[in-house]
């Protein structure tokens, strides 16, 4: 898998290097800004695991930070991870804060009437993170639109909006990253957490001891993919011939069996 990773980038560094000058020349904002600090300022939350986590050395790691720096280093720039809550992100895109977000993002709509998006890389869906194995039994989102239920969800999220329109009788919090979300769970603040399948699932195994179980298989299919600024339509063009070429090399496979497949990275996490 680490050699199939190398090859692969050296591929995408050849094919996105030989294509950014002209692109620069081209006044692609974006790129050229990028290609001439040689930084690539990627918006994530750093709390999605596994997608992004802190490790124990205060480093971020998962699936997208891979991800992001192997499409730095394709366009000979490094990769600068900034760091917001969840739902400040795609303002921080608008704004110019940020050059892409990489952050579990579902490809909405909504979202797409704000900015453009590249995808999907992954397919998620939304679960249910809880104490209660009758509620992590539920197999349809009705069953959870019950006043006696109380929910927490991201602030911003799909998934608040999904609870909004599906279970209007539940009692929603939102939390601002999902390590308040689940100890809310852990603490029996609230019934459950609605979250994308992989946040749930990898917290049930960061805390195996906690009595935490998670639905089986989603309630909803989403796609996750790459945010980016409006008007921009050289970097889009990019990264859309960059993912074309990470999915016929079968990096998605591999980042998907090293990060979801196998557990082993979460003894490098508190």
């Amino acid at each position: 898998m680490k050699r199939l990773l190398t090859s692969a980038l050296l591929c995408l560094t050849l094919m996105v290097g030989l294509a950014i000058p002209a692109m620069a020349a081209d006044g692609s904002a974006v790129i050229k800004r990028v290609v001439d600090s040689g930084v690539l300022r990627v918006g994530m939350s750093g709390n999605q695991p596994p997608f992004a986590v802190k490790s124990k050395d205060g480093s971020l790691i998962g699936y997208e930070v891979d991800l992001a720096n192997m499409l730095a280093q394709g366009m000979g720039a490094e990769a600068k991870i900034v760091e917001k809550p969840f739902g400040q992100l795609l303002t921080a895109l608008e704004k110019g804060e940020v050059d892409v977000v990489m952050s579990g993002m579902t490809m909405t709509p909504a979202r797409n009437a704000r900015v453009a998006f590249v995808g999907p890389y992954i397919v998620s869906g939304k679960s249910i993170l809880t104490k209660d194995s009758s509620v992590a039994a539920m197999q349809e989102a009705d069953q959870l639109d019950n006043s006696s239920i109380s929910l927490v969800a991201l602030e911003n999220s799909t998934s608040q909006k999904w609870v909004e329109k599906l279970m209007p009788s539940a009692k929603l919090v939102t939390a601002s990253n999902y390590d308040d979300a689940v100890n809310m769970v852990i603490d029996d603040t609230v019934t459950a957490m609605v979250a994308d399948m992989p946040i749930c699932a990898i917290s049930v195994l960061r805390h195996g001891d906690k009595g935490l179980v998670t639905t089986t298989q989603p309630l909803s299919i989403e796609p996750i993919g790459i945010a980016l600024a409006p008007g921009d339509s050289l970097l889009l063009n990019m990264v859309e011939n960059y993912l074309g070429a990470l999915e016929i090399l079968g990096v998605f496979d591999a980042l998907e069996d090293k990060w979801f497949g196998d557990a082993s990275w979460m003894i490098n996490i508190p």
